[in-house]
């Protein structure tokens, strides 16, 4: 569960967590998708972004034979897939 208190790398983990088991191989996702409803708008605005940064350092380097990025939105958000 995100409150204010939860720290960056715990985030990390949740998203490292619901990447590799909810998502499914094939299947496009945005890190804001690894969060339940309401919890993602509860993250600070500077968190998402670091977030964000930290999920692509892990895509490119420790998981790349399990994701990659596929393209941004219009939004510049990554979409990444599940391989």
């Amino acid at each position: 569960m995100v409150t204010k208190d939860t720290t960056l790398n715990e985030l990390f983990e949740a998203a490292r967590l619901s990447a590799d088991t909810i998502v499914q191989s094939g299947e496009n996702f945005m890190v804001k998708d690894l969060f339940r409803g309401v919890e993602w708008s509860r993250i600070p605005k500077g968190f998402r972004t670091k977030l964000g940064g930290m999920f692509f350092a892990y895509v490119s380097g420790e998981a790349k034979n399990s994701f990659e990025p596929v393209g941004k939105t219009p939004q510049n958000q990554q979409i990444y897939k599940k391989k």
